[in-house]
């Protein structure tokens, strides 16, 4: 395995707590960083199912988890039909979705993820999709733009951005994400106080647009009811509040229901040890539900 740790790994595994025997689908498979250590407490039988939009993270998780019992799809989970028959699976015991981008993508420059390295202003999750953040820059108008950044972004100087963008469009195309992050940087004041770099919610909300990423987690909790065997376990791990909320809601009605149950009363958060480790793991969040029943 690489030396990338993953977000929550003990506490995913204790809260998920694999058996012998269970089944996974790991929705965001990444670089199989959950997924070996959940494996290993499903052996010798337990099989895996991966889902993944990078086709890069894809065969990086191919050469660590065990080939006789995995299957890995490429793809966006908010856009597959049916992701319950493709092993044989009817349902699954074990369901994990880490909503995050990965330490990978934002340290490759040329990904175009991450507003403190310079490259091509991209954020494709799936490189093989059109449209990236440059060419949706280019077409968006600025009362558009203004909403986007205030709702996905939820900054209160989402219209300062906006406007600033759009006078420096007007100059030159917006193509880098070092020409955008200073334009964001320059329309926004400076607060000695913040932690966050003036351009990070602007970035975050152009991400989720273009990888539709509320649309897909929508799409899964939608389905957790017909994704879970009775005692099925389904963790997801969340970086902001707009897709928290939706979990939380979610979850929340599902156990209203009776059908479910919450397998993490409080929201489970990094350790200070983990934060110091891996300073990107700060804003995880994680909850779990179970299905309720025997399997």
């Amino acid at each position: 395995m690489n030396g990338h740790v993953p977000v929550l790994r003990d506490e995913v595994v204790q809260g998920l707590d694999p058996k012998s025997g269970e089944h996974l689908l790991d929705l965001t498979l990444g670089r199989g960083g959950h997924a070996v250590e959940i494996l290993d407490k499903t052996a010798p039988d337990g099989r895996l199912l991966g889902v993944d939009r990078d086709p890069d993270a894809l065969a990086h998780a191919a050469e660590v988890l065990p080939a006789d019992r995995i299957e890995l799809v490429h793809g966006n989970f908010g856009d597959l039909p049916d992701l319950r028959v493709s092993i044989g699976v009817g349902t699954w015991d074990l369901v994990l979705a880490d909503l995050g981008v990965s330490s990978p993508q934002l340290d490759e420059s040329d990904r175009g993820f991450s507003f403190r390295h310079d490259g091509p202003l991209d954020m494709r999750m799936d490189p093989t999709r059109q449209g990236t953040a440059a060419e949706l820059l280019e077409r968006i108008t600025e009362g558009q733009l203004v909403t986007l950044i205030s709702e996905l972004g939820e900054d209160r100087f989402a219209a300062r951005i906006a406007a600033a963008i759009v006078r420096a469009r007007a100059q030159e195309p917006i193509r880098r994400t070092g020409r955008l992050a200073e334009v964001i940087r320059a329309a926004v004041p400076l607060r000695r106080d913040s932690k966050l770099d003036a351009a990070t919610r602007t970035f975050q909300a152009l991400r989720i647009a273009i990888n539709g990423e509320l649309e897909a987690l929508q799409h899964l909790l939608d389905r957790v009811g017909s994704l879970l065997s009775p005692g099925g376990r389904l963790a997801i791990i969340s970086y902001h509040s707009l897709e928290d909320r939706k979990v939380k809601d979610t979850f929340r009605t599902l156990t209203q229901e009776g059908d479910h149950r919450l397998v993490t009363p409080r929201l489970v958060r990094p350790s200070a040890v983990e934060v110091r480790r891996n300073p990107r793991s700060r804003s995880a969040r994680m909850r779990i539900i179970c299905r309720l029943g025997i399997n």
